[in-house]
């Protein structure tokens, strides 16, 4: 059976329609932190199942105050771990850790490190210097894990 898991991160209060767009038919969706403000989370969890972990922006909130600074998500037999800034990912992570996500630098990546796919999905929220508006999607099938980066169509203005 396969699943997708949405990928958002850095919205920084701003929840464009053309994120809610790609994310769309998601069987679950995960924030990468700096959200900004509660209203998106509540837009996220209208899509799917979402799981969150708070940014270094997110710190003085109020309603960010019960949001984790990291999370484990299982979906059948791969785990997921999130968390906002790469640097704070363990050295050694539990065996069944198959991806993990990151936010904060606002550049989308995905690489292959020691079997484990790290993908950051970028930011879909205020432009920043020239780095595109993206969101990302886990394709899970069993074991198998394959991440996409989406470049968000903007128009014109």
């Amino acid at each position: 059976m396969s699943v997708k898991v949405g990928l958002i991160s850095d919205t920084h209060g701003l929840l464009r329609p053309q994120a809610l767009e790609a994310l769309q038919g998601c069987d679950y969706l995960i924030h990468g932190g700096d959200i900004g403000k509660p209203e998106i989370l509540e837009a996220l969890r209208k899509i799917a199942p979402l799981t969150v972990v708070r940014g270094n922006n997110d710190t003085d909130e109020a309603w960010a105050a019960d949001v984790p600074f990291e999370a484990v998500l299982r979906i059948g037999d791969v785990g997921i771990y999130v968390t906002h800034i790469l640097a704070d990912v363990p050295e050694t992570l539990p065996p069944d850790i198959r991806v993990v996500v990151t936010g904060h630098s606002h550049k989308p990546l995905q690489q292959l490190r020691h079997g484990v796919l790290f993908i950051n999905p970028g930011s879909a929220g205020p432009r920043r210097f020239k780095l595109p508006i993206t969101v990302g999607v886990l394709h899970l099938d069993g074991l198998e894990v394959r991440g996409e980066l989406i470049e968000l169509d903007l128009g014109q203005g």
